[in-house]
């Protein structure tokens, strides 16, 4: 690039970088969005959208040599042939596992918003006031009614279907027409509302637009054709990404240079302003390293590798880190604990199937130590409910000509419905809980090799024990049979929900970022993605971090405007 002077260096094009891009953009300023991983443009680079099942090579299982070279990128559920394209691979980032974590990353243009799950719920003030009044980490410095004009303009951009519950635990947003829940879904339902009063199964909402409306045409976007095939990337941009939306509509402006395969090395520190003034950056393709300057910084490259890129940004000013006075920086690293499951089968229905398909399952919000203290762990879980019939046909005890008479003169029939539920338990922040930087070793783009250390606790395994015997007794009380409770024992990681290292707080002493995501101790630097997060909630956290990016890129947009940064 000719050019190397910028109103605003956004670093990292995912979810939360995406939405600073666009707010910055619309507003009119000159704008360097950077990413480490390679470009990804919608509907062009999704090679395996429209492809059949039996045009995979392993029908869309991976191999299993590929599975050795990659065990923890193997363990994630959502990495199959169809989309391994977007998924790091183990050896193309080397890290360090202090303690056992399984670090999923998609290092491309539009980030984890090409993969994620789409599961969007808002917070609310028994979120925000948790740490307060639970007595751990520090307090949040806002609550939902700052967020919440953010949460609506983000909802209508994006489109999220879903239904007006009416829940204080869940506050209401700015809906598309939700799809129906299935039969059994339908029945859990009832039987939960007629046996609890403070238990609620609701619909799913998601990122997906199950009516487009004008704003998302103008986006280029249609509506969703429930293919459930998203984690290849979707042609109609049907469910929200980065590169379907916020980026192409910044890009519109003529305000955005987009510039992939650039790895931040570190944010540059002027002692004499008293601020920072730009950022080194290492070109994967050249492996030449640049300078490049702007009155304002937005860092966004992922939880983990904010905090890296924040240690590594020393000074004589900032010798642990860049705006580290607290000491807080790669410290209180909390994830949602998914490790919990309750299976089971419905005898009812049985004259029913399922035709078609929908984006999502039904949901459990929160329901335990919400309004008072009432169990020996601190705050809970969220639940996610599913019900499907699977066909098949009995060839039990066949072989030979028997068996394929059998597979080929026989239509498929329906089993018993399975039901299953998935826990999301919040965990609880800890300064144990670290993400640190090796003093010796470096990664293959001159970047100091990252150490994790982050694991479970008592709290969360008591909170484990919780949902499986709440669980198990919600689905005896709705008559499912073979109940069985099931701990998957997987590492934090697959999770993907690493929040913190970066936390806000009101107390400079003891937090990283104000109110509006600026360091205390560096107001022209702004972090507003997971890494921002003081706590965990009991929600998926994307549509959280997209609302606070919309709120803090305004608030940069009249900070620059007034030279305040």
């Amino acid at each position: 690039m000719s050019k190397s002077k910028f109103d605003a260096i956004i670093i990292g094009a995912g979810m939360s970088g995406g939405w600073v891009a666009k707010e910055l953009c619309d507003a009119g300023m000159q704008t360097l969005l950077l990413e480490r991983g390679r470009n990804v443009k919608h509907i062009d680079d999704y090679p395996t959208t429209n492809m059949n099942p039996w045009e995979f090579e392993h029908r869309g299982d991976m191999p299993y040599e590929v599975k050795k070279e990659n065990p923890v990128i193997a363990r994630c559920y959502a990495f199959r042939e169809d989309n391994a394209h977007f998924f790091v691979k183990d050896t193309d980032h080397e890290y360090v596992q202090d303690k056992p974590f399984d670090w999923i990353r998609g290092y491309q243009v539009g980030g984890k918003s090409l993969m994620w799950a789409r599961q969007t719920q808002r917070w609310s003030d028994y979120d925000f006031e948790g740490p307060a009044r639970d007595g751990f980490a520090t307090d949040w410095p806002i609550r939902y009614k700052d967020l919440a004009p953010w949460y609506s303009k983000v909802e209508e951009f994006i489109g999220i279907t879903g239904n007006k519950d009416g829940l204080d635990t869940l506050p209401d947003g700015e809906f598309l027409p939700a799809w129906d829940l299935n039969c059994v879904q339908k029945h859990f339902q009832e039987k939960v509302a007629e046996n609890y009063e403070d238990r609620h199964v609701i619909f799913g909402r998601c990122a997906h637009l199950s009516e487009a409306q004008d704003i998302h045409r103008q986006q280029g976007r249609s509506t969703c054709m429930k293919r459930t095939e998203c984690e290849r990337g979707c042609p109609f941009g049907g469910y929200y990404s980065s590169v379907s939306s916020t980026i192409p509509w910044a890009q519109k402006t003529g305000n955005l240079t987009l510039q992939p395969d650039t790895v931040v090395q570190e944010i540059i520190y002027d002692e004499e302003q008293g601020k920072a003034t730009g950022v080194k950056v290492f070109d994967t393709k050249t492996q030449q390293v640049t300078t490049y300057e702007a009155d304002v910084i937005f860092v966004n490259a992922g939880a983990i590798n904010t905090v890296s890129l924040l240690l590594n940004s020393k000074s004589n000013r900032f010798p642990n880190g860049i705006g580290n006075d607290s000491g807080t920086l790669g410290k209180y690293v909390a994830f949602h604990n998914y490790r919990g499951h309750v299976m089971g089968e419905c005898d009812d229905f049985l004259d029913k199937e399922s035709i078609g398909r929908i984006p999502t399952s039904a949901y459990i919000p929160r329901f335990v130590n919400v309004k008072a203290q009432e169990t020996d762990f601190k705050r809970g879980y969220a639940v996610s409910f599913s019900a499907s019939r699977g066909k098949g046909t009995d060839t039990s005890g066949l072989l030979g000509k028997e068996l394929s008479e059998k597979l080929l003169g026989e239509k498929p029939h329906y089993g018993k419905w399975r039901v299953g539920a998935g826990f999301m338990g919040a965990t609880i922040p800890k300064e144990t809980n670290t993400v640190t930087l090796d003093a010796e070793k470096k990664d293959q783009f001159g970047m100091p090799l990252i150490h994790i250390n982050i694991d479970y606790d008592e709290n969360d395994e008591k909170m484990l024990k919780h949902f499986f015997t709440e669980l198990t007794a919600m689905f005896e009380k709705a008559g499912f049979k073979n109940i069985k409770a099931i701990d998957s024992k997987q590492a934090p990681g697959l999770d993907i929900h690493e929040m913190g290292g970066v936390r806000m707080g009101k107390d400079p002493e003891t937090s990283m970022l104000n109110g509006f995501h600026q360091m205390h101790a560096c107001n022209n630097v702004y972090v507003t993605d997971g890494a921002c997060m003081t706590s965990t909630s009991t929600q998926n956290p994307s549509l959280t971090y997209m609302a606070m990016s919309a709120r803090a890129a305004n608030h940069a947009i009249e900070q620059f405007k007034k030279k305040s940064v």
